[in-house]
């Protein structure tokens, strides 16, 4: 049995605070009080409540209409549910309620189904924090109930000072009401029989490739009611990893081969908090270390010589780097291992590279070799008395590259003659006679000194273009106060020599270009008489300068 709380004339929605210190309650008594099959009492009056609250409704249909649900009491309120009278009554509305819920039947204590009983048969799960679908438990007597205490649904949880009820009041009606801890009308305690949970409505996920220094992007569930607030927790098979709780996970190399998962908890005020934990990864796979620059060999290749290895560049950096010489791709062998290596006879004639191997905790070990140096030889052709270049670059003249000496002396030069960088595969000796078709083309020559597994030596020599001797002819003729005069230039190797060339007769001088080998140069102003005629070619680069003269008569 309960109490009947209603104000005189309750408005549908007043506003905050409506406070009541001394609200009249409804009068009731009953004749008889059945005391046996468990029924509660019902007291002969209801002292007066001094709960500080705010009605939202009123009677079932009232409330229905407004949006505040009665969970389809008002159709079953005929119905005893856990042994309480039916009908308005605080206990049987809660009973229901808490079937509805998923409680069973049967009342979970035995003894008195007074309200004023439910909190002290139930203490174990009671205490003083409201919850959403918590019981709101009054004792008997204190502001708010009547001799037989007072029971409520908790319907939402504000803040922990102001929570949402529904309740029903025997021979009283049906209400929601909002109270407030700033009166004497506050629960005694609040019962915690199912209350609501947040609910899981999407898992946590995880985005990424579960493998070592490569980051998980994780993503946060989802919970109804939404407004929860959440929590993150990385968990690495199962147990979770102290300090991990952003929203991104990087594995680690003790992470290798487990798998990693994603716990959200959520909490709201009033409701149970929940937990949702993500489908696990793959177990993560060792790093990849990355390669940015590969090994070299350092060193000639020559017996007796050592080379180093020079490691490559790799990210991350590795913990451990080891050294393995090949000799044309073959293995020399764990004594060979190392940074350096002393190249010996057997090793001659063969092209050596090293393969770094590499290793870190976490990651897959990995080896990569560099580029090959050789071949090996068993020494070094080495010039005693340099080469010497004689001769001139001028048509007809024999150009040489007069040899040297060099150790060891049973070392044979090569030369190699070349016209424009083309080598004349007709000239293969250390001397080189100048022809027609060397005529302005430059000649180079490289002498290349080798002997069988040795490092050959080369010189060259570069004697510059071909230059050729011409020959000037004039044909003059005087004429009145003047003089005419017919030029040609000829040189071996040149069709068409150009260039410039001068006439003078005293002070008087023409100048004139000789285009394809003949200028015509006419001089004035000449006093009557024989006169000397000059003409001077200065040559196009390749024909050399010439100079000729002869003798005109000027005419008056």
């Amino acid at each position: 049995m309960c109490l009947t709380v209603v104000p005189v004339s309750p408005p549908a929605v007043p506003a905050r605070p409506s406070t009541t210190s001394s609200r009249r309650l409804l009068s009731w008594s009953l004749a008889t009080v059945l005391t046996t099959a468990g029924l509660v009492a019902v007291p002969a009056a209801v002292p007066g409540s001094q709960a500080t609250s705010r009605y939202l409704c009123t009677g079932y249909a009232s409330c229905a209409s407004a949006g505040y649900s009665h969970a389809g009491y008002a159709s079953r309120s005929q119905t005893m549910y856990w042994r309480m009278y039916a009908g308005h009554n605080c206990t049987n509305y809660v009973a229901y309620r808490m079937i509805q819920a998923g409680m069973s039947t049967e009342r979970p204590w035995t003894g008195s189904g007074n309200a004023s009983n439910w909190g002290a048969a139930m203490s174990r799960i009671t205490d003083s924090t409201p919850a959403v679908g918590a019981v709101a438990w009054w004792k008997a007597g204190v502001a708010g109930a009547g001799s037989s205490g007072h029971v409520a649904y908790i319907e939402r949880v504000v803040s922990p000072t102001e929570i949402v009820i529904s309740e029903d009041s025997w021979s009283g009606d049906f209400h929601w009401r909002t109270i407030y801890k700033d009166g004497p009308g506050w629960p005694s305690g609040f019962i915690h029989f199912v209350d609501k949970a947040l609910e899981a409505t999407a898992t946590p996920r995880i985005e990424g490739t579960a493998q070592v220094d490569v980051p998980l992007q994780g993503h946060a569930a989802r919970f109804a009611p939404s407004g929860s607030t959440q929590t993150l927790q990385w968990l690495v098979d199962g147990v979770p990893v102290p300090g991990a709780t952003a929203s991104t996970y990087t594995p680690t190399a003790a992470d290798t081969g487990k798998a990693v998962s994603l716990r959200s908890t959520a909490t709201r005020a009033g409701y149970s908090s929940a937990v949702s934990t993500s489908t696990a990864t793959t177990a993560v796979a060792p790093g990849v270390l990355t390669r940015v620059a590969k090994p070299t060999v350092e060193g000639f290749p020559e017996v007796g010589q050592v080379l180093n290895a020079v490691p490559g560049q790799w990210a991350p950096t590795p913990e451990t780097t080891s050294y393995r010489w090949r000799a044309d791709g073959v293995w020399l062998g764990a004594a060979r291992n190392g940074r350096s290596l002393t190249l010996t006879e057997e090793l001659v004639d063969t092209t050596i590279s090293v393969v770094e191997v590499t290793k870190r905790e976490g990651y897959a070990t990995v080896s990569n070799a560099s580029s090959g140096l050789g071949p090996v030889v068993a020494g070094v052709v080495e010039l005693v008395e340099p080469f010497r270049a004689a001769g001139t670059a001028r048509h007809g003249s024999t150009l040489e590259l007069q040899p040297g000496t060099w150790t060891p002396a049973d070392a044979t030069a090569t030369y190699a003659w070349s016209r424009d960088g083309v080598v004349v595969p007709e000239v293969t000796g250390s001397s080189y006679p100048l022809t027609d078709a060397d005529v302005g083309r430059r000649i180079t020559v490289l002498a290349t000194v080798s002997r069988d597994r040795y490092q050959g030596l080369t010189r060259s020599a570069d004697f510059g273009v071909v230059t050729t001797p011409s020959t000037v002819t004039l044909r003059a003729g005087g004429r009145k106060r003047g003089a005419v005069a017919r030029v040609r230039v000829t040189a071996p190797g040149a069709t068409s020599p150009g260039g410039t060339v001068w006439a003078r007769v005293g002070k008087n001088v023409v100048r004139g270009t000789i285009v394809d080998g003949v200028a015509e140069l006419v001089l004035t102003g000449l006093g009557k008489g024989e006169r000397t005629v000059i003409v001077v070619y200065a040559g196009d680069g390749v024909v050399e300068p010439g100079r000729v003269t002869a003798q005109v008569v000027v005419k008056p």
